[in-house]
């Protein structure tokens, strides 16, 4: 395989603190300035220079989901009491209240300030810019798991029960192009590229679509049903990236092949003795870090070789995410999640 990076690269503690209970999302800002972290018990944190900023105190309701829009200016978040509520500049200035809906799943357009999130069998685009629903997105078969921008822009993928729907953005009124399944899509992804989509499926498969081709590839084999799934930014010989699927305690990496009827080429990664919870690409980087249950997070070496063993929670770790550093600039950070509450941030150590 032809990586474009050969080091390995070792992690030190950086920064340590505690929520109080389990963590259950985790995002950077575009920009990498702040960390926002959310917890079981309604917590919602900033961190920025090693700081701790609370945007809301325990609520007794879990907070599920939190993302930062694509200028960092919005800050928005969802949980168990089913309201949505978005700051800007560490100021509240919407709640958008869905009781009893239970909101776990929203991501921003990566090219403008609308917000998508989960409500129910449908979901919403609320532009931030104009404070406004734009549209209602009807996915009738069953609750959404999943919910991703293409980096353009340009489509809206939504998944769950018999696979994933894709709305073209330009017009919310046109059908949308189906990945169908014959059961749940658990996970989705957009490739960094928008090349591909994948879907983590219950019946223990990955399905690939390279958009414009009708007939996606089928990867069947995996002990259990898929849990994340995580691309690259890097790509390989193949000009593609590579793709991490993770099932139990396990993580199978997807190399597609140069040569187009062998379709993906697999490697098994076991080092885990309990199940996966996160898995993510360092950026621009085959570096691959897995989170789970048995406190341990695996640093993977060009995705192939456990290079180091990250520790530090009492029980298990929830999540982690990447700091958005480009080209190896400084300070390269990975943030990570415990079961029982822990932050916990590492830093590259200086070559």
């Amino acid at each position: 395989m032809n990586f474009t990076t050969s080091k390995t690269q070792e992690f030190t503690a950086y920064y340590s603190g505690q929520l109080a209970d389990y963590v259950t999302s985790l995002t950077w800002s575009n920009q990498g300035e702040k960390l926002a972290a959310t917890s079981a018990a309604g917590e919602v944190i900033l961190w920025e220079n090693s700081e701790l900023t609370t945007l809301q105190t325990a609520t007794g309701k879990s907070v599920d989901c939190v993302a930062f829009s694509a200028d960092s200016k919005y800050l928005a978040v969802g949980g168990q009491d089913g309201k949505v509520k978005i700051w800007r500049e560490n100021q509240l200035i919407a709640t958008l209240e869905n009781a009893p809906a239970w909101v776990d799943k929203l991501a921003w357009n990566h090219t403008n300030n609308q917000l998508t999130f989960s409500l129910g069998r449908c979901v919403q685009v609320w532009d931030a810019d104009a404070e406004e629903i734009v549209v209602t997105l009807n996915f009738e078969n069953s609750s959404i798991l999943g919910i991703d921008w293409r980096k353009d822009g340009q489509y809206l993928a939504i998944s769950g029960y018999q696979g994933v729907k894709i709305w073209n953005t330009q017009d919310w009124d046109e059908e949308p192009y189906i990945l169908a399944t014959t059961t749940v899509s658990v996970a989705m992804a957009w490739s960094p590229d928008g090349k591909y989509l994948a879907s983590g499926n219950m019946d223990r498969s990955v399905t690939v679509l390279e958009w414009g081709n009708p007939d996606p590839w089928l990867m069947r084999g995996f002990p259990g049903k898929i849990r994340q799934l995580a691309w690259s930014e890097a790509t390989t010989a193949a000009g593609a990236p590579l793709l991490a699927s993770s099932s139990v305690e396990g993580v199978v990496v997807w190399e597609k092949s140069e040569d187009e009827s062998l379709g993906w080429e697999s490697r098994i990664l076991t080092n885990h003795v309990d199940i996966i919870n996160a898995i993510a690409f360092a950026p621009q980087s085959f570096l691959l870090a897995s989170a789970a249950a048995d406190g341990w997070l695996c640093l993977w070496n060009q995705a192939t070789e456990a290079s180091q063993i990250l520790t530090g929670v009492q029980g298990g770790f929830s999540t982690l995410a990447w700091h958005p550093s480009r080209g190896g600039v400084s300070p390269a950070l990975l943030a990570a999640g415990g079961e029982q509450g822990e932050l916990l941030i590492w830093s590259k150590t200086t070559d």
